[in-house]
């Protein structure tokens, strides 16, 4: 296992030197964050990131991650010239060093929450998510905590009338279509694609989501075999449907399908409604010992990072991605894994 920390580059609040302070840790996750999808990322911008990682003595193996560009989603008439695109950026990475491409297909929205600040009772503030503030909201007029500046209104507006014409079967035709050119690409430099659950796990303004549930895993692997199409384990995102965790990172380790694992627990307070709490078994409702224990049960070696912590002791900036939660979330799922990997070594 390697456990890596989420950076968003030379813009970060959290600098490189604190990130390789964090004990056991041996890289970031981070990407070119000034290039709209559908783009080449240059190799002067790669070379930037992975030349400060080096001098902080961090490794830049996973990539998380290059935007699938909306028409590739819809499958229109341009999306060969977006795949091209991305058929470039893997080889550059691939240059640099780069192992794990983590990325989604999810259509327009690929986090929702509700509420980037609820106040826990010991004071901290996490993101949450309510399926009745869900209810309440316009389709035709969305406004969505973290996403008001990411589009327009005309451009969501738009968006969402083109997906009318796209179900889940179209939605996952499309996909299929991207990987089947991207991955004899990924074969050929060594990169592995570790797609993103769904957040949350269920269709969200009339928007198909068709990575959100075992079934669906199981059908995306069926169609493209190979094992550079693989999955990112995320915990909170595939939890939220209320999955036997326990039994898929098994099941997927022990297919060799998790190349890299968000790890992060949640707290329920209703059907579809929770909240992000500390990293803890005993704070949420996810066993995270149990979890880490069936990754390495099934023999998974891959990137780790932990997912999105609270703000704490005052901190402020980026809602999930503070340094301190993230810092305690790394050191007590190190020992979680080095527990795990005694007993298993012991047996």
């Amino acid at each position: 296992m390697k456990m890596t920390f989420r950076w968003y580059g030379l813009n970060d609040s959290i600098p490189l030197s604190y990130i390789r302070q964090i004990p056991g840790m041996t890289g970031v996750v981070t990407a070119v964050y000034d290039v709209p999808p559908g783009k080449e990322w240059s190799r002067a911008s790669i070379a930037e990131l992975k030349s400060a990682c080096d001098k902080a003595g961090l490794s830049m193996e996973v990539i998380e991650s290059v935007p699938v560009h909306e028409d590739i989603k819809l499958g229109r008439g341009n999306r060969d010239e977006y795949i091209e695109a991305y058929k470039t950026n893997i080889r550059r990475l691939s240059e640099a060093g780069v192992k794990v491409i983590c990325y989604n297909f999810m259509p327009v929205f690929d986090w929702v929450r509700t509420v980037l600040d609820k106040r826990n009772d010991d004071g901290s503030y996490s993101l949450a998510y309510r399926e009745e503030d869900i209810k309440k909201l316009d389709p035709n007029h969305l406004s969505l905590p973290g996403w008001d500046e990411s589009y327009s209104s005309e451009e969501l507006g738009a968006l969402l009338d083109a997906y009318k014409s796209v179900d889940r079967n179209k939605l996952f035709e499309n996909y299929v279509y991207f990987l089947e050119r991207i991955i004899p690409v990924c074969e050929e430099c060594g990169v592995k694609m570790a797609v993103h659950p769904d957040d949350p796990p269920w269709d969200l303004f009339g928007l198909p989501r068709i990575v959100s549930c075992e079934e669906d895993l199981d059908k995306l692997f069926a169609a493209v075999p190979s094992v550079a199409n693989g999955l990112t384990l995320c915990t909170g995102s595939l939890g939220a449907g209320r999955p036997d965790l326990v039994r898929l990172a098994e099941k997927y380790a022990s297919q060799g399908r998790i190349h890299f694992a968000h790890l992060r627990n949640i707290g329920f307070s209703g059907q579809r409604d929770f909240a992000e709490t500390a990293h803890l078994s005993a704070c949420g409702s996810l066993d995270m010992y149990a979890i880490v224990k069936a990754l390495v049960k099934g023999g998974f070696d891959g990137y780790v990072r932990p997912d999105h912590g609270r703000n704490i002791w005052g901190e402020s900036g980026k809602p999930g991605y503070g340094l301190y939660d993230r810092a305690l979330g790394a050191a007590y799922l190190n020992g979680l894994f080095e527990a795990a990997e005694k007993e298993k070594n012991s047996k």
